[in-house]
């Protein structure tokens, strides 16, 4: 399917269909890396601490996966493993594997099969909805408690609008464009 011309724009409100693809692929390389960045901070400090009765609670993206588990509510330990842990990491360091070499003028070995990969993750990533189900929560909680903010529940939500940002610039039209420049 050939990508539609720059012109193409919505009859009624006059914006624009499709993004040209005219991307910058040194963009989309940063965006990946502040995403990595931001995914490995998320996951090594604690989303909340949470003080109640005297007693204080940190816990992080692992620590809430593996709270589940051990109350043995195994697929939704899954679920959250999946979605906001596996599933970004994959994304990043596929777009990473793929761009890389695509900047430096080479296809990457398997770049069809990763690419593939890439778009059956994408979809599985739900980094939004662990964010609005977790200030939800501690909005809630926060009438019980105190709830105070980590490092991690910042760097998610950075993490939400990075990989955001970075899946508009990577659609498959543009990397598809950048793999025609390579080649040619």
């Amino acid at each position: 399917m050939a990508p539609a011309p720059e012109s193409t724009r919505c009859a009624r409100c006059r914006a624009p269909l499709q993004r040209p693809e005219n991307g910058s692929i040194d963009a989309a390389i940063a965006l990946a890396l502040c995403a990595l960045v931001l995914f490995f901070l998320s996951n090594a400090y604690p989303l909340v601490v949470i003080q109640a009765n005297g007693a204080t609670r940190a816990t992080t993206l692992m620590g809430a996966a593996g709270a589940f588990y051990s109350q043995d509510q195994v697929g939704l330990a899954l679920l959250v493993l999946i979605t906001t842990v596996l599933g970004p990491i994959l994304q990043v360091a596929a777009l990473l594997y793929l761009l890389i070499p695509l900047r430096r003028g080479r296809l990457a070995p398997g770049q069809d099969t990763v690419f593939r990969l890439l778009a059956v993750v994408r979809p599985w990533i739900f980094v939004e909805v662990f964010m609005l189900g977790a200030l939800v929560a501690l909005v809630r909680l926060s009438a019980y408690a105190r709830v105070v903010p980590g490092v991690a529940l910042w760097s998610c939500g950075l993490l939400m609008l990075a990989l955001a940002a970075l899946t508009s610039r990577t659609t498959p039209g543009q990397y598809w464009h950048w793999v025609d420049r390579c080649r040619t």
